[in-house]
């Protein structure tokens, strides 16, 4: 073959990198990311800072991450889950560590991996050990956590089914402005029902928020292929949504979602683009 060093490296490179993105985003099946919200709150001469939230990813923990005036050192981490409806809370308590005067940095982060889902930062000011009094929020919903909430879309929609590949656990998670009960289905590819489940959304949750697991696996879940998981409240179209989830050998496949599909077409047509130029060929010449 009449291969170019330089050029055949590159290609290899291109196809590498295009595997790794792709399989990078399909770690976490199905995962839609919409936002997240965070306040800070401390009272004058506290040595206490009060953090909390609201994430629209209810199955990634939040990272908290706090850096000094001088962006130089770390002076405290935490972590938390959020709850069913994606609310979290924590408090950062002030140590030795935070010897300068000035304003902190907190950045709170979540993320599948290493792929970043959610970053925010907000900024608390600190003297002589402590805090001074302070009310701060940022938010990628387009809202702040301390202001009003956005309401609800009339109807009933499935915002996520989240799962690892590899799980026999399907997070369904949704809202609704409805407060009557949720029928859930869950539909094999040869159209038998596999799965009747019926629930209500949370009561004291003004967004409607429900979340409902999903165990897959057994005999009535053999069947390799696409199951339909719908959700359903009377008889209105407007209440009745569903989604789709790859299923083979009982556990969640991975979805490969449109950016996994771009990532790949830029990858080939960048290979193309390397061989036109440099007379690249994949057959031998004699």
């Amino acid at each position: 073959m009449n291969f170019k060093p330089s050029t055949t490296s590159m290609a290899l490179a291109l196809i590498a990198l295009s595997l790794i993105s792709i399989t990078s985003i399909q770690q976490d099946a199905f995962a839609q990311s919409r936002g997240m919200a965070i306040s800070a709150i401390a009272s004058e001469g506290s040595d206490t800072i009060s953090v909390s939230g609201h994430t629209t990813s209810q199955i990634t923990d939040v990272t908290f991450r706090v850096t000094s005036p001088s962006g130089n050192n770390v002076v405290a981490v935490a972590q938390v889950t959020p709850d069913a409806k994606g609310d979290f809370a924590t408090e950062l308590k002030i140590s030795p560590k935070w010897v300068e005067n000035g304003f902190y940095t907190i950045q709170a982060m979540q993320s599948i991996h290493t792929n970043s889902i959610y970053t925010l930062k907000i900024s608390v000011e600190v003297n002589n050990g402590m805090t001074k009094e302070t009310s701060t929020s940022e938010s990628s919903l387009g809202v702040g956590v301390l202001g009003p909430k956005p309401t609800v879309a009339k109807g009933l929609f499935i915002k996520e089914a989240n799962s690892i590949a590899g799980s026999d656990i399907i997070k369904i998670a949704g809202t609704t402005d409805s407060d009557s009960n949720i029928t859930l289905k869950v539909i094999s590819p040869n159209a038998n029902v596999v799965v009747v489940d019926q629930f209500y959304p949370d009561s004291n949750d003004p967004m409607g928020h429900f979340v409902k697991e999903i165990k897959t696996g057994g005999p009535l879940w053999k069947q390799d292929g696409n199951y339909t998981i719908v959700a359903q409240q009377g008889d209105d179209p407007k209440y009745k949504h569903s989604i789709e989830v790859g299923i083979k050998d009982g556990v969640v496949i991975p979805e490969f979602g449109a950016i996994a599909a771009m990532i790949l077409a830029v990858a080939i047509i960048s290979i193309v683009a390397i061989s036109a130029k440099s007379r690249l060929s994949i057959i031998p010449r004699y």
